[in-house]
Parts: C-alpha cells; structure tokens; sequence
C-alpha cells in the first residue's frame, strides 16, 4: 500500500509540473526487435500520458540516424537512444542525456541471463554457425558479415573498429545490412551470411522470436555459437531530451522514467528495449564511444 500512495503521489506532482505543455510530449525509440516494437508503442503511450498526466505521443525510429534527426528537427523531445545515436546526437548539441539504462547480466560463458544482476554496459557479438571454423576476428576476413547499421554501437561499430585494431582488411569482407537482429540470426543459421554483429546475450534475448519455416523456434545455442566479444565495454542506452526542453519538463520527464522503472506494469513495457531500470547518466561513460566512431568510419 506504502508504495502504491507514494508512485500516486510522484505521479501527481509530476502532472502538476508538466501541466503548462499543451500541446503534449513526443517520444521516441530505436527498437531492439524491430518486428514487435509497433506493439509497443500504444501501451508505452498510454502509460506516459497517465503518468504525466497529458497526451504522450510515441514513435519508432525508421533508423539510427532518424532518432537524431528527429530531435534536431524538434519533432521528437524524448529519445531512447542506443549509445551511438546518442554520442552522435551530442556531438550536434541536439539532445543531453538524462538517464542511461541498466540491463541484465549475461554469463560469457553460456550466455544466460545472471538472475538479480545489473550492468551499466554490455559488449558486441560475433554470430556464427556452430559448425562453423570461424574464431574470433581473425577468422572474419573475407567472410560475408550482417551488419545492423553503421551507427549501431554493437552492430558495426565496436567490432569493426577493433577488427581495424588489429590489422584486418575490411574491405575484403562483403558487408550485409540487416536491421532485424531475428533476421540477422536466421541468415546466419541458413548459410546466407557467414556471421552477424549483435549484441551479447542475443541468443538469450531472441529464444523465441527466430523461426524456422514451420514456424517453430530455432534453438539458437545449437544452432550459433559466439566467435567473439568485443574487447572493449559498451555503455547502456541513454534516455535523452531535446535541448529545447525547459528544466521543469526534464525534470518530470526523469521522474516519470524513473517512477516506470518501480512499477511492474513500467517493467513489462520496459523490457520491449530490454532495460530493467535506469540510473543518472554520466557523460563520461559516453566519450569512448566517439574513438570508436572514428576508426570503425576510416
């Protein structure tokens, strides 16, 4: 009962600080599956304008890229970022970010999720069949890679940037854009790609969600295994806000993130972009990622 009156009571105060934006709050996300985030969005909505206490409208970024532009173009005052986005959104003075996510654990080991734990990043993925003779970056060159776009952190940048590192040719690897993470998967699984970049923990992440042609879920640790993780540490997704806001707007818009993250129908929301809470961001977490950015672009 104590914590249903004081999420009321944070609720109530936080519609009395947003009170004066009339023409409502626009926000938008960059999906972790893209084939079930439309689905998302209505009850996303409808939880914000409840708790905010006026009309919350949110979309689904098209592309990496979109969320930025979105936000440079004032259509968009809320962004759930990926790292990247987000490095490259400050990079243009359009957003500062507010919050940054946690997410859960993944053994390295067996890839499965640590019950009770939280992490404040996370680290690239390298897919490979099972019987594959692919280890580690080395075994990359010349290989057919999916790749989910140039400004994903964990999809492009951080490996290709470190393949770099160590003297790799890139350009002798035949590069596929695949922004489905499932889909990625599947073309690995069926010999269109030799590998796929992902995030660590796909194979948990996306038990169910890749399908053979009956329509039944692959096993995706029978089928995949991890040929590498990247080296370096990856920041969590970052909760961003147009640099157009007013500070009581931010403010409400913190508590409101935050109020979600205590609310088990938040939770349920929540886990569309796979986030289990979140904590105040530290710019600093943020500044490695555009070293990353420059070498993956040479």
């Amino acid at each position: 009962m104590k914590k249903i009156l004081v999420w009321m009571l944070a609720a109530t105060m936080m519609m009395v600080s947003v009170s004066a934006m009339a023409d409502g709050l626009k926000i938008q996300f960059v999906p972790t599956n893209t084939e079930t985030a439309d689905a998302a969005t209505a009850a996303f909505s409808a939880y914000m304008s409840k708790l905010l206490g006026m009309d919350v409208d949110v979309t689904v970024a098209t592309s990496y890229n979109g969320i930025v532009e979105a936000m440079e173009s004032g259509t968009v005052d809320v962004g759930i970022m990926p790292p990247a986005t987000y490095a490259q959104a400050r990079e243009m003075g359009v957003a500062k970010a507010i919050l940054s996510s946690t997410l859960v654990d993944y053994d390295q080991e067996t890839e499965t999720a640590i019950e009770g734990s939280v992490t404040g990043n996370f680290k690239a993925e390298v897919l490979v069949r099972a019987d594959s003779d692919i280890e580690g970056y080395e075994g990359l060159e010349g290989k057919t890679i999916a790749y989910l776009g140039a400004s994903s952190a964990s999809g492009y940048i951080y490996p290709v940037a470190e393949m770099k590192k160590l003297g790799i040719d890139t350009e002798k690897c035949t590069w596929t854009n695949i922004t489905s993470i499932p889909s990625a998967i599947l073309a690995v699984i069926n010999g269109q790609v030799d590998a796929c970049f992902t995030f660590e923990g796909s194979r948990y992440v996306f038990a169910k969600a890749v399908l053979d042609d009956k329509g039944n879920p692959y096993d995706l640790y029978e089928q995949l295994k991890v040929a590498k993780l990247s080296d370096g540490d990856i920041p969590n997704d970052a909760v961003a806000v147009s640099s157009k806001l007013s500070e009581e707007t931010v403010k409400a818009v913190t508590d409101a993130f935050l109020a979600m993250a205590s609310d088990p129908e938040g939770l349920e929301i929540m886990s569309t972009w796979g986030h289990t809470g979140y904590v105040p961001a530290n710019e600093a977490d943020y500044d490695t990622i555009a070293e990353y950015i420059e070498l993956a672009a040479d």
